[in-house]
């Protein structure tokens, strides 16, 4: 039994969410998001005030997607309402991210800067060595952090690099000088 997927997610006003063959869809202020489910496995029934996610067979495959689809729904109902957001921190001399329009330049240590094209749905906000990215799909604000990151991941000895706020770079001791 999924202790998760047995809570109902309460709607909050403002935000529908309906149930059509395959498809999940929530609206609200921020936006809209779907999601496509396998209705052999879960059944969900949403009305006014909130969606309830049960399996329709006591397998494996379905108890684990129960939970998951509930968490889904509520990140997408959490996202159009209040939206989602993840900060990066450039560290490191001469790091620079500049807001070119609504995409970003990287100036990293490469020959050449690096851009990064926003995503539909996607805002970058630009404050020194700190990068916020915000968005109401939890999915895509979480993968464009990574793909960030991944343009310049923290090295070990000085901590260089593009890491989250909230990450922790394990640092190594550099090579010991020979004693005399």
């Amino acid at each position: 039994m999924s202790r998760i997927g047995k809570q109902p997610i309460p709607i909050p006003s403002g935000v529908t969410a309906t149930v059509k063959n395959r498809t999940v869809t929530v609206k609200g202020p921020k936006g809209e998001l779907t999601l496509d489910f396998k209705p052999d496995m879960v059944s969900i029934r949403a009305n006014e005030k909130d969606v309830v996610v049960s399996p329709k067979s006591k397998s494996q495959l379905a108890g684990a997607l129960w939970g998951t689809y509930r968490s889904h729904i509520a990140n997408m109902i959490e996202g159009v309402t209040r939206g989602f957001e993840k900060t990066l921190i450039l560290e490191g001399v001469g790091y620079r991210v500049a807001l070119k329009g609504k995409d970003l330049e990287f100036a990293l240590g490469f020959s050449h800067p690096v851009a990064v094209k926003a995503p539909e749905g996607i805002t970058f906000a630009v404050e020194k060595n700190e990068l916020k990215i915000s968005g109401f799909s939890k999915d895509l604000v979480g993968n464009t952090a990574a793909t960030i990151r991944a343009l310049k991941k923290p090295e070990p000895y000085k901590g260089k690099g593009i890491h989250y706020s909230d990450e922790v770079v394990r640092r190594k001791a550099g090579k010991k000088a020979a004693g005399a």
